[in-house]
């Protein structure tokens, strides 16, 4: 019986010991996060101003005055000839075929153009009125508009010199983006703050509570800025690929095949974008029902499946995957089968992955953050760039056209029909399915 006294007095004291160490513990974290506000907080009244009051760079004011000036002459002129062209269509001065590809993509990219513009008005005039809180956010709003703009393009006319002012616009919403979003200035102050002490443990006290790269709003778990998004897509095009190429491996008794979506690098980009989508539309959601996630999730993952089968065929006459036959298979670009997969995955991602992809990121050293993410931008760009400059060129030897401009000429010496075939071996092209005018 003493024994037994003894015994249950030496467990009471380890558990009191080990309460006591989980208390004190909790309380050092709770205190160098305390440490860590104290400092974004002097940082911030050592500025002496509000994050949304310090101006913006002249280059953003000019900028904004110079799309305010070109959205307001474009826009008029955009929904004048779109009317007109409606007007003359219904009066049967002109005949076209308004269920052909091309008028479709033609119709959409008119529509496009006018939206943008307008946004762009909107803009425009938050940049010269030194909303930055708002700009940053309208920064977001535009870039899918440019994205669909140039894609829509792409379609029709192919890679040349009508992407170039797409592709700038992307550029500089991104810079200003970066620039003008408070939370990504309140993370750069930080870092200043931090780059005066003497102990590093405080950055390491920021990440573990978790203040960098989360949604300060508290709607959101993860911040939707350029940095984050960045990372995210190229994590996941990685580990989508390795996936696929795993999955690949099995089904077909150990065929190995190259299912990489980029001309160079391990990278899978539809995995990448489906991985952002997921993230930007279940941000919210991220506490919510297993099953309301799933059900989201398979949704999105299968719409993105179809649009972007559809955009492959319709710009370059490819046809990547064709689910033809499965179970609730639409238009044999995606299934029922792959939106259950889907769904899984993102579930997976939102409950699990997230939070360690953003303790991932938040693991690039802080002295590197910003130019490590804009070397690795440039990259992925030229190499996505080159990638659907290789694809419009295989598509035009493919379908005849002449050959004969220097870029196409370089193309076809270096990465002709052997090469694209071998590399993309998941795709194939038939010029007569693409909608180009």
């Amino acid at each position: 019986m003493t024994h037994d006294k003894e015994s249950a007095s030496t467990s009471e004291t380890s558990e009191t010991a080990e309460v006591t160490e989980t208390a004190a513990s909790a309380a050092n974290a709770a205190a160098q996060s305390a440490m860590v506000a104290d400092l974004v907080a002097d940082e911030l009244d050592g500025a002496g101003m509000d994050l949304d009051a310090k101006r913006l760079p002249l280059l953003a004011r000019i900028y904004g005055v110079l799309i305010l000036l070109d959205s307001l002459a474009v826009l008029p002129f955009t929904v004048f000839a779109s009317i007109y062209s409606v007007r003359e269509i219904l009066a049967g001065r002109v005949h076209v075929d308004a269920m052909s590809l091309t008028f479709i993509l033609s119709a959409a990219h008119a529509l496009v153009l006018i939206v943008n513009a307008a946004c762009l008005i909107i803009f425009g005039v938050l940049l010269l009125r030194n909303r930055r809180r708002y700009a940053a956010r309208w920064a977001y709003v535009l870039m899918p508009l440019t994205l669909a703009e140039g894609m829509l393009s792409l379609a029709l006319q192919g890679f040349g010199w009508n992407l170039v002012l797409p592709a700038i616009q992307m550029v500089i919403l991104v810079v200003i983006s970066a620039t003008a979003d408070p939370s990504l200035r309140e993370e750069r102050r930080l870092q200043r703050a931090l780059k005066r002490m003497d102990d590093r443990d405080e950055y390491d006290s920021a990440v573990a509570a978790g203040m960098l790269g989360r949604d300060q709003s508290g709607k959101g778990y993860i911040a939707l800025d350029f940095f984050n998004i960045f990372w995210l897509f190229t994590i996941a095009s990685v580990g989508g690929l390795i996936v696929e190429t795993i999955y690949h491996f099995a089904l077909y008794h150990g065929e190995l095949q190259d299912r990489a979506g980029l001309l160079w690098g391990p990278f899978s980009p539809i995995y990448g974008c489906g991985a952002v989508l997921v993230t930007v539309f279940l941000n919210r959601l991220w506490k919510a029902n297993a099953g309301l996630i799933f059900c989201a999730s398979a949704i999105i993952g299968g719409t993105f499946e179809y649009c972007t089968s559809w955009f492959m065929e319709v710009a370059f006459g490819i046809t990547a995957w064709d689910y033809t036959g499965q179970w609730l298979s639409i238009d044999g670009r995606t299934s029922g089968k792959y939106m259950f997969f889907w769904g899984i995955i993102g579930l997976v991602w939102v409950r699990w992955l997230l939070p360690r992809m953003l303790a991932l990121i938040n693991r690039i050293p802080w002295k590197v953050r910003y130019s490590l993410t804009t070397i690795c931008a440039v990259l992925m760009i030229i190499d996505i760039a080159f990638t659907l400059m290789a694809l419009d060129c295989w598509y035009g030897r493919l379908a005849g056209q002449p050959q004969t401009s220097p870029a196409a000429m370089w193309f076809g010496e270096h990465y002709n029909n052997d090469y694209m075939a071998a590399r993309f071996q998941t795709m194939t092209i038939d010029p007569t399915k693409a909608g180009r005018m």
